[in-house]
């Protein structure tokens, strides 16, 4: 369930609006604005204009005020620009508490630089961005900018509020366009908002007031209320594109960014041929280009012009080992087709955040470009920017969302791979031994899939101290530990990800009275319990789910025994299952089993408090204790 972060009313007229004056003294912010923010925006007013299809002018007036440190990011004064566009103004007046003007900024006391870190980038945008360090909150920052671009591919996205901790005053945003450029837009989240809209035949502004501050909760969907814009026809670099459907918009994208792009030498060809000879299954051909692509190259980021958007020539590529998301699934591709192996170039957002692009909506959308491989009616997708993913394996940041596949009959939009809770599993099959001196040695093997996989693959990328440092991090409930051994096995082909550990420890066992308490789950105690509210507001998600089995063996000294240990565990509940099954093999051996299974899930708020419970109930049994006696 998606969640509406809006709290308006409905005001009167646009002029009566516009003609009101700012009183800048925080004393003028109505009470209930000032609750749960950090910042407030008293009046921001965008306008857009879309003069022709190569010519947009945006210009933004933004009246904020800063009521503490964590506020000062939500000034947001900042403008990018580059060879297709241009700021044309650019100024700031800062106002004290009382509403006195201290301090004017203009252009010449914003800081200008390009927008790479000088080593993995490569770019001809610049950011002009406001230096003021403040010295008293709270205050008030009027900042105003205009900017002229030759591109209309990118129309600015409408927020009403886009953080936490922010309210909003008043706030106004009008786009203004030719008819015959075929504009469109989208309203996300804002079915409970209220608001004025007036629409006429070449413009539409919204109006909103009193947005209250939204305060952040664990595992809630952040997803603010929004408007997305498009044109049928825009410009891009130069470069006019067609997005009347998805299906002309893929052919436009096609024959203005991809074609032409992939021709390779004949030496490369001679080589892939030569590499692949001795097999005729695709997908394991297709695996060999894929290591192959993996071994030669990496990512370096190209955003030159409409190289931000068109693919760096895959003979390039070939040549000087490097490129973008773009170039390197692009040159992907151009390998595979030498082969006769069929792909298609994929837009899609990548993040671990979750963004799907939007369906109906034809637009330029996404961050992000990967490689589809069909074969028998399933999409395999390439992730060709790293150097390490397994073939076809998407992770979190590329699963479970829209992405728009370039085929030569056009755009076509798919769903990239979901992962069920039961595949993101983690196995573990461990002994552990006791001896006379309660010393104890662990012998473990832990096997990882599915998102899990992604979380413990960069493990085998540390020296191993560094490693070691990690494991006594991971089993923090283990005082006293020492790691003597650790094994890495990353199965690429299944996908798996296994670690042989070998550990030691001292002092674990504790006294009680006459007799002794060990902690069973040595391995694997998961302590994360939710947050508590008190009135929780927001509906959560789940975002990934998961499954751990643990089956370990456990060996006291022989002057011992097991005088009592735990009874069997069971829950069952709508978010997942818990089970712990323990086992007396003889006097001084036993068997501790554990399952959890975690699903993942949109949940209303009414039903938080459930699920903390159940969580806080798995955190209890994870101590459970046996006792034992010598």
């Amino acid at each position: 369930m998606k969640i509406n972060y809006c709290f308006l009313f409905i005001f009167f007229s646009v002029n009566v609006l516009l003609s009101q004056s700012i009183d800048f003294s925080v004393n003028d912010i109505p009470n209930e604005l000032n609750e749960n923010a950090n910042s407030v925006i008293r009046d921001q007013r965008i306008t857009v204009e879309i003069k022709s299809i190569s010519n947009m002018i945006i210009k933004s007036k933004k009246v904020t005020t800063v009521l503490n440190e964590k506020g000062y990011q939500n000034i947001d004064a900042f403008e990018y620009y580059d060879k297709s566009s241009n700021v044309t103004s650019i100024e700031a007046t800062i106002f004290n508490s009382y509403g006195n003007e201290i301090k004017k900024l203009k252009r010449k006391d914003f800081f200008d630089q390009s927008i790479v870190d000088g080593s993995s980038e490569v770019s001809d945008t610049r950011v002009m961005s406001l230096v003021y360090t403040p010295t008293e909150y709270p205050f008030t920052i009027v900042y105003e900018s205009e900017i002229q671009t030759n591109n209309t591919a990118f129309i600015p996205k409408l927020f009403p509020v886009n953080d936490f901790y922010e309210s909003v005053q008043k706030s106004t945003f009008r786009i203004d366009y030719p008819s015959k450029l075929g504009f469109k837009y989208k309203e996300i989240n804002l079915e409970n908002c209220k608001f004025i809209k007036k629409q006429l035949d070449e413009s539409l502004q919204y109006e909103f007031e009193n947005l209250i501050a939204v305060k952040k909760e664990e595992l809630s969907d952040y997803n603010f209320p929004r408007v997305l814009f498009g044109l049928n026809q825009f410009m891009l670099e130069g470069v006019e594109g067609n997005a009347s459907n998805w299906k002309n918009f893929g052919l436009w994208v096609n024959e203005k960014l991809l074609k032409d792009t992939q021709e390779l030498s004949q030496e490369t060809k001679n080589k892939i041929i030569e590499l692949t000879k001795n097999e005729s299954d695709v997908l394991k051909k297709a695996r060999i280009i894929y290591q192959y692509v993996q071994n030669k190259t990496r990512y370096i980021s190209i955003q030159l012009g409409i190289g931000g958007w068109k693919p760096m020539l895959a003979k390039n590529v070939d040549r000087l080992g490097y490129g973008d998301c773009k170039a390197l699934s692009n040159y992907t591709k151009a390998l595979l087709d030498v082969v006769g192996i069929k792909s298609y170039y994929a837009i899609i957002y990548g993040g671990v955040e979750r963004e799907d692009i939007q369906e109906d909506i034809v637009s330029m959308q996404g961050n992000h470009a990967v490689l589809a491989i069909p074969n028998n009616e399933k999409l395999y997708f390439l992730e060709c920017t790293s150097q390490t993913k397994p073939f076809g394996f998407e992770g979190d940041f590329t699963d479970n969302r829209v992405a728009l596949l370039i085929t030569p009959e056009g755009g076509e939009l798919v769903r990239t791979k979901k992962y069920i809770d039961q595949d993101n599993a983690q196995i573990s099959n461990a002994k552990i031994v006791v001896d006379s001196a309660n010393k104890i040695s662990i012998v473990a093997e832990i096997k990882s899939t599915g998102i899990q996989y992604d979380r413990v693959v960069e493990f085998e990328k540390f020296p191993t101290e560094k490693a070691k440092e990690l494991y006594k991090y991971r089993f923090s409930n283990v005082k006293q530990l020492s790691v003597e051994s650790i094994k890495f096995n990353n199965d690429k082909t299944n996908v798996q990800f296994i670690e042989n550990v070998v550990l030691s420890v001292y002092n674990y066992i504790e006294n009680f009275g006459n007799e002794k308490l060990f902690a069973l789950n040595m391995l694997n105690q998961n302590n994360e319990i939710p947050q508590r509210y008190r009135n929780r507001k927001n509906d959560f998600e789940i975002d990934n789910g998961f499954y751990d089995l643990d089956n370990v063996e456990i060996e006291l000294p022989k002057t011992y025994k097991i005088v009592s240990q735990p009874e069997n565990i069971k829950i069952d509940s709508k978010f997942g299952t818990y089970n712990v099954e323990i086992s007396v093999l003889s006097s001084n051996r036993m068997l501790y089993k554990r399952e959890l299974l975690i699903k993942k899930g949109n949940y209303l708020a009414s039903e938080y408090e459930d699920y903390r419970k159940f969580r806080e109930l798995v955190a209890k049994n994870d101590n459970l204790k046996t006792i034992i006696q010598e």
